[in-house]
């Protein structure tokens, strides 16, 4: 890191202190566990593009899936549902995947003809029927039950840091399946793809209601640090609180999110710890040669469709683990706030704002982009306000003014990003 590159950081530290000073303490935390947690999902994005050159425009769908994992691993398991149809979902998911592999293995086996297309058909149209046939009265029953509190089947009841690595596999589980058909697309058809297949993964968050509630969300998840109400029931929480000169209620939210920061900051650490050993490895140098070229490296014998399967892979996983964080730090799965804007558009201008290619950067990209995206707006706000201030209540431009504050976050993300390409079009901290 040079000089140049901490000052960055020192100045990018600064604008979350000031928050601190200026607004307030519980502010600047939440500005900063968010930042953290973006970074961790701008650090999986430039692992894919800044390393291998891969245009994954599916980001939101890989975060949404650790905020399932989140879930399916912490929440408790709703007994009722699961006896009335518990069995049955889970006997239809196994068919249905029995389905998909027995096609596979049939067009494997067979010549390639009429006879294998017919009983292509044969076992995909049987298997969907009976799939339909077991899965459908088990989501029926299991959403009948109690669907204005639970109405879904649960989780395993694990502790919610659990969940964070299980993210993780959960989205790599789904980026080698994404992989495995799409890889081998162009550049702008995988872009196509990843996003098709984010929307899809969305849609059935909000759909399936056996699995997340849909719509309705699950509420209530557990969290790895202690609720402010405990703390504000402790006698020597609340004396400490006093030495210090606060009050116990704001004293038990600092503390909350502070523990969220240092939870966040060990996880960003060792990420990026590992993402710089493999980008300084032979294996990261392979990376580069086969983004740069990819006909030379494949000529010097590099299977270039795996390792961008491999670097697809981890770089989805990443995102799913700060997918499960973020959904961890809500303390509820909201499918309905999975947006492309917020998670893959806002996530792209931090790599390239902070420089592709380079993993700090990504970071500092992650933090800046993520303040001025929070700030933006308010700080419009007390312009537009001075500016009009000696305007009469009730004129047109006033009023205009006033109202287009709301949409100073996108006219900013743009400046920024222009700003950037225009004077530093490899990013503030550019790969060496």
């Amino acid at each position: 890191m040079t000089a140049r590159d901490a000052l960055l950081f020192v100045f990018v530290g600064c604008l979350i202190i000031g928050t601190g000073f200026v607004q307030s303490w519980n502010s600047a935390l939440l500005i900063l566990n968010m930042g953290l947690i973006s970074a961790i999902m701008a650090l999986g994005v430039n692992l894919q593009w800044g390393l291998a050159g891969l245009f994954n425009v599916g980001v939101m769908g890989f975060v949404a899936l650790g905020g399932l994992a989140a879930v399916v691993t912490s929440m408790p398991a709703n007994a009722e549902e699961w006896s009335v149809g518990g069995v049955r979902v889970i006997f239809g998911l196994l068919l249905g995947a029995g389905t998909i592999i027995a096609t596979i293995m049939l067009r494997q086996r067979m010549a390639a003809d009429r006879a294998r297309n017919l009983a292509t058909l044969v076992v995909l149209i049987g298997g969907f029927f009976l799939f339909r046939a077991v899965f459908d009265p088990g989501v029926d029953a299991i959403e009948s039950v109690n669907p204005a509190a639970t109405g879904y089947l649960g989780g395993l009841g694990l502790p919610v840091l659990v969940a964070w690595p299980v993210g993780g596999l959960l989205a790599a589980g789904a980026a080698w399946i994404i992989g495995k058909t799409a890889l081998g697309l162009r550049s702008d058809y995988l872009a196509i793809a990843t996003l098709g297949i984010a929307e899809i993964i969305i849609a059935i968050l909000k759909n399936e209601d056996w699995l997340s509630r849909g719509v309705k969300n699950v509420v209530g998840l557990p969290r790895p640090v202690p609720y402010e109400i405990d703390l504000q029931n402790s006698e020597s929480f609340v004396e400490r609180a006093a030495g210090l000169g606060l009050d116990p209620t704001t004293a038990s939210t600092l503390y909350v999110k502070l523990g969220y920061s240092i939870l966040f900051a060990i996880v960003l650490i060792i990420l990026l710890w590992l993402a710089q050993k493999a980008l300084n490895s032979p294996w990261g140098r392979m990376m580069r040669a086969i983004r740069d070229n990819e006909v030379a490296a494949e000529a010097m014998g590099k299977d270039v469709t795996a390792r961008h399967l491999q670097v697809f892979i981890l770089g989805s996983a990443i995102c799913g683990i700060a997918g499960a964080m973020m959904t961890t730090l809500d303390g509820q799965l909201t499918p309905g706030t999975y947006q492309p804007l917020r998670y893959t558009f806002l996530i792209w201008v931090m790599v390239i704002v902070g420089g592709s290619g380079n993993n700090l950067g990504a970071v500092l990209g992650g933090f800046l982009i993520w303040f001025l995206w929070v700030q933006v707006e308010p700080i419009g706000l007390l312009v537009m306000q001075g500016v009009t201030a000696g305007m009469a209540d009730g004129y047109w431009l006033k009023d205009h003014l006033l109202d287009s504050a709301a949409h100073m976050r996108l006219l900013t993300m743009g400046l920024v990003l222009l700003l950037v390409l225009r004077f530093s079009p490899r990013g503030l901290i550019p790969e060496r």
